[in-house]
């Protein structure tokens, strides 16, 4: 608290200075304490902010624990301003949060698990360095609409990664992130829609069955 105290009027006075002025999110901390989360939601009510930025999840916590805090957090927060969550990246977390109440979100994931082989599709992950893909000419996912999978086929990148070629991780990123977006234009899709619960149904029935 004393720390956003003291950044606030240091980050309205450099904002001055700037051609195209940056955004402010102070974070809401707390650890998974329901009570200390409200204590700095309200707080950062008296200052002024763009939105909120929600840190100190996915630290090792239950993701039961994850929701519930975050949930218990997200009532204490004005609707008009905009939550950033912290740290969230896999395709469930994503719909779960949003469900939530969260309108953005960071994290290091779909690029951590790419260069480890970890692949994201409609039907699942895939580990790419596992035998069968040595011979399977489909794309990562039929689909994706991504550049890689528009031009390589799982084999392809499955013998790149085994040989230690670095492109490999580059088109591996390529593909989670350009699945990850397309993940997002689907939750949008689904709140204009107004069928979020069914279409986030629908999407965690396909994905949690998983390939191998």
């Amino acid at each position: 608290m004393r720390w956003t105290d003291m950044s606030a009027p240091i980050f309205k006075i450099e904002n001055e200075k700037r051609e195209k002025p940056a955004l402010f999110f102070p974070i809401v901390q707390g650890s998974m304490n329901p009570e200390l989360r409200a204590r700095a939601a309200e707080h950062l009510a008296g200052i002024d902010h763009d939105g909120f930025s929600l840190g100190g999840f996915s630290v090792g916590e239950t993701k039961d624990l994850t929701w519930n805090t975050l949930d218990k957090t997200i009532e204490k927060l004005p609707d008009e301003k905009p939550r950033y969550l912290m740290g969230m990246g896999a395709p469930e977390d994503l719909w779960e949060a949003v469900g939530l109440g969260v309108d953005m979100m960071d994290c290091v994931w779909p690029t951590r698990i790419a260069r480890n082989g970890q692949v994201m599709t409609s039907q699942g992950r895939l580990n790419i360095k596992n035998v069968p893909f040595k011979n399977d000419f489909t794309p990562l996912d039929p689909e994706c609409g991504c550049w890689v999978c528009r031009r390589y086929s799982r084999a392809y990148l499955s013998h790149l990664f085994r040989a230690k070629e670095l492109s490999s991780f580059r088109m591996l990123t390529i593909h989670n992130l350009a699945f990850t977006m397309d993940i997002m234009s689907k939750i949008r899709a689904a709140i204009r829609s107004n069928c979020f619960i069914k279409e986030k149904k629908k999407f965690l029935d396909r994905y949690s069955k998983g390939i191998c």
